[in-house]
């Protein structure tokens, strides 16, 4: 018959007995679903670990949101979910700038950069490499808004393509390019 240990496990499980049973039938067809058994057990640890980070947290996600008192959307895309989570846990602490930096930077994958302008009790978060508008805006705005003072305005500055930049991209790159990206004004 030559029976074939697919999974993992059971190929570690054979490797612990001696080389007569690499010519059981028996043998392998037992460790194969043995095998297949702790690979799934693995798997559901690894999953249940990877709750407790929130980055790789996904059914928790719930469990992080209500431990902060956040509201828990479904709908919202779970790396929005993410961010807002990072952004809560990271948002403690006296308003500096580098804590509004942190605070923003949890919401966006690209740079930042937030601009104390002295004497004008405002300040401004500067979106550097990334093209229009976040997709998650509402939330990082809320979030700034918890940890920035009360006294000191907020402004966003979005990033655009410009005519120059446009000048150098070939024409694929141009038709990839949805229109939010470019400057109109």
């Amino acid at each position: 018959m030559n029976i074939e240990i697919t999974s993992p496990s059971g190929q570690r499980l054979l490797s612990y007995l001696s080389g007569h049973y690499e010519n059981s039938d028996i043998a392998k067809e037992l460790l194969q679903s043995e095998g297949v058994e702790f690979d799934n057990l693995h798997r559901l640890i690894e999953e249940t670990l990877n709750q407790n980070f929130v980055d790789t947290a996904t059914w928790a996600l719930e469990r992080w949101e209500n431990e902060l008192a956040i509201p828990v959307d479904r709908n919202k895309p779970i790396l929005e979910r993410r961010s807002v989570v990072k952004s809560k846990i990271r948002g403690s602490g006296p308003a500096t700038i580098e804590l509004l930096k942190t605070v923003a930077q949890s919401y966006e994958r690209g740079a930042i950069d937030v601009i104390d302008t002295v004497g004008e009790y405002s300040f401004e978060i500067r979106f550097i490499d990334t093209l229009g508008v976040p997709p998650n805006l509402h939330d990082m705005k809320a979030a700034i808004e918890e940890v920035k003072p009360a006294h000191l305005d907020v402004r966003y500055a979005f990033r655009y393509l410009t005519v120059a930049e446009v000048e150098g991209m070939t024409l694929q790159q141009l038709e990839n390019t949805t229109l939010d990206k470019f400057a109109w004004g």
